[in-house]
């Protein structure tokens, strides 16, 4: 054994860590979000929550960037962030942290789980960006299916369809600018991206709140709804979005990409064991058929390179 090597092992060590504890962030702590969202909204104002949590990130994670010597965006360059702001942010998190009022933070998880599917069919045929394949036809008829057996009704415990199709309409908004990004000029840094959408995409939900008078009385904030709140800025935003920027410059994206199908489980089990969120066959039988569709769509779209 030589020196090399023997400096070489602790490192790698402390970078397997890093991995690890990165991995447990886009797992655990953004699947652990959706219980803090439902928290939140039952006793905060949906949209105040929204914004306050995005615009509150992203202002931090914008002056970090700055601070780290960062070059501000130009002219061309905010019109896309605002764009691509109100789409995945003010839109998407608008609609769920809405919908989340009436629909259970595990049922929100799988429906909000259909984001990839979304995405494959604006890039097979809407944007032209991939190939056509039969097999991942396949997949997301699978997964859509999932979504129909989740919303069937059928007079016992049925999940609200309203809530539900703006989840859905939400997860398409997200899709949509997810694609959009591909053809926009944005800054080359991730964070600083990330940050100013997430900056815009609030002070959009800041203004809806206070065009539909939930700022009229400015809202309480209970202990409890604080608490959430905190843990989606902190744990949610910036610690989740860190590693994943972290893991996306150490790895494929389709790996990265797996807590799309991870999420949902850590959901569905922190909503039974924490909230005693009720878990119907109904349910199960649709997460399975929506988290299959996802990894099958995944595994179908080749380890692309983050």
């Amino acid at each position: 054994m030589n020196i090399s090597t023997v400096i070489a092992a602790p490192v790698r060590k402390r970078l397997d860590l890093k991995v690890i504890a990165a991995f447990f962030a886009i797992y655990v702590l953004w699947g652990s979000t959706f219980l803090a969202i439902r928290t939140a909204v039952l006793l905060v104002p949906p949209w105040f929550c929204a914004g306050v949590r995005f615009f509150t990130a992203g202002v931090i994670l914008f002056v970090y960037s700055i601070a780290r010597g960062e070059s501000w965006p130009t002219r061309r360059e905010w019109r896309s962030l605002a764009a691509i702001g109100l789409l995945m942010f003010s839109v998407t998190y608008g609609a769920l942290f809405w919908a989340e009022q009436f629909v259970p933070s595990g049922v929100t998880s799988v429906l909000e789980a259909t984001l990839p599917l979304f995405t494959v069919v604006l890039e097979v045929f809407v944007f032209r960006q991939q190939p056509f394949r039969w097999r991942v036809v396949f997949a997301l008829l699978i997964g859509f299916l999932g979504v129909a057996v989740m919303l069937l009704r059928d007079g016992r415990g049925n999940v609200p369809v309203w809530p539900s199709l703006a989840i859905l309409g939400g997860a398409l908004a997200w899709s949509t600018g997810s694609v959009m990004t591909k053809s926009l000029t944005l800054p080359r840094s991730r964070v600083l991206t990330a940050g100013t959408e997430m900056m815009l995409g609030g002070a959009g939900l800041l203004a809806v709140s206070r065009a539909t008078g939930e700022l009229r009385p400015f809202p309480a904030i209970p202990m409890k709804a604080g608490l959430a709140l905190v843990w989606l800025i902190v744990a949610g935003s910036l610690i989740g979005f860190t590693a994943f920027v972290y893991l996306l410059g150490r790895m494929p994206a389709s790996r990265v990409a797996s807590h799309a199908y991870v999420n949902p489980i850590v959901a569905i089990a922190l909503g039974y064991f924490v909230a005693s969120e009720e878990i119907t066959v109904r349910t199960l039988v649709g997460a399975v058929l929506v988290v299959g569709s996802v990894v099958l769509t995944m595994w179908e779209g080749g380890p692309a390179e983050g």
